[in-house]
């Protein structure tokens, strides 16, 4: 992978960045830029034909000054180890951001979940935790789900993790299922504060967002999601869709409900009746208000930044924008809300579930969403107070709030 476009050394240049707008000394900075603890792991798994196959994993617990490290797992193919460093490092500024009492970390597996039987991945989950148990917990490092793990695979990764503890320990993994101690509103969570911050945007910047258009890359959880959501909480007429296959464009709006019903049918969002067809690439550069990257890293570059006509692009997908074209972006007057605050409402909701597993008392669903719209809320208007105080984009604004708060907390505990 070009360093351009290795997401830790992206992940890095961020940091270094906001190192120089708050004078951060070396020490402190080079604390900083790497992850304080990593994990590489190999472990055996029986598959269905009766061989053992050798997998291989990865956990990074970027940086605990704050609290425990959180974040997801990915099974992935193509899963690397500075991929998960980068989102690691992420998580750790997201939390911060949020003003949430953890850390960051990240997980992986190099497998293709969609060539795998049921039984071969829960016999792959359960091995990982074997693999990792000593190393996380409700007060060392709290797993999540991320790309292609879901609640089910996080039940089986804490059934695992108890078994192996010799005691009940729900707080050890969120996104469960709801009946082993998942949080309400934890579904939509990520979608729902992309729109929430969406919103307060709009009233910083004077825009009107009823009836507006926006565009969506990406159709999994997350852009499935903000179609429905900013389609009813901010009244916004959706007008392209994508996924990996390819896009669908109708100017007059696409209905969420047949969409859904479409892609869940034919595995795709493309074909869908009377709309057009598009790339992913065309997506991007739709004339629309809001533009949702919701899929995967470095889809807006130095390369088509220059071509991206929306009015605020809402980061639902982790590490869309490189920095050059962070730079380009601000240069032309786009509003980009950072990955690790538009998309932190998937976190926030993981730390809700945190806290009622620790004291085994469970909210409402419209609690949830009362206190995350507060913390979403709260936490974009410090990132877009302190971008107007430096005078630098959204993205180092952000970067400047979560950053003093790690080193604050360093400080204090005597490390630098």
């Amino acid at each position: 992978m070009a360093d351009k476009l290795n997401p830790f050394a992206i992940a890095q240049r961020q940091l270094d960045e906001a190192a120089k707008v708050l004078k951060l000394d070396p020490g402190t900075h080079e604390l900083l830029r790497w992850p304080m603890r990593e994990f590489h792991v190999r472990f055996p798994v029986r598959m269905d034909d009766g061989t053992v196959k050798v997998f291989e994993g990865f956990r990074v617990q970027y940086n605990n000054a704050r609290g425990p490290t959180k974040g997801g797992i990915r099974f992935h193919p193509e899963e690397t180890f500075d991929t998960v460093r980068a989102l690691a490092a992420w998580m750790t500024w997201k939390t911060a951001v949020m003003d949430l009492p953890l850390g960051g970390g990240k997980g992986g597996v190099v497998c293709n979940p969609k060539e795998m039987s049921e039984g071969e991945l829960e016999r792959l989950s359960r091995g990982y935790i074997r693999a990792l148990a000593h190393y996380i917990g409700p007060d060392i490092d709290v797993p999540a789900p991320d790309v292609y793990t879901n609640p089910q695979i996080m039940a089986w990764m804490m059934d695992e993790y108890e078994k192996i503890v010799g005691r009940s320990a729900p707080g050890v993994i969120t996104g469960k299922p709801l009946p082993l101690g998942g949080s309400a509103g934890r579904g939509d969570a990520t979608a729902r504060g992309g729109v929430y911050v969406v919103r307060e945007a709009a009233k910083v910047l004077g825009i009107e967002l009823k009836g507006a258009t926006c565009a969506i890359q990406g159709y999994g959880n997350a852009g499935r999601f903000a179609h429905k959501l900013a389609t009813e909480i901010l009244g916004m007429k959706v007008v392209a869709v994508s996924d990996s296959k390819g896009g669908i464009y109708k100017a007059e709006g696409l209905p969420f409900d047949e969409v859904v019903k479409f892609k869940r049918e034919n595995g795709t969002v493309v074909g869908f009746p009377g709309a057009e067809e598009i790339t992913n690439a065309e997506l991007l550069e739709l004339d629309v208000m809001v533009l949702f990257p919701a899929a995967l890293e470095n889809q807006i570059t130095e390369g088509n930044a220059d071509r991206i006509k929306a009015k605020i692009v809402a980061e639902l997908a982790n590490g869309p924008t490189t920095p050059e074209a962070d730079v380009i972006l601000h240069e032309r007057g786009v509003y980009v809300i950072p990955d690790f605050l538009c998309n932190a409402g998937g976190v926030t909701v993981s730390y809700f579930e945190q806290v009622q597993n620790a004291y085994n008392f469970y909210w409402s669903e419209e609690e949830v969403h009362k206190l995350l719209d507060r913390k979403m809320t709260a936490a974009f208007h410090a990132v877009h107070e302190a971008a107007q105080k430096y005078k630098v984009h959204n993205r180092l604004g952000a970067y400047v709030v979560a950053v003093s708060r790690v080193v604050e907390a360093m400080r204090l505990r005597g490390w630098v």
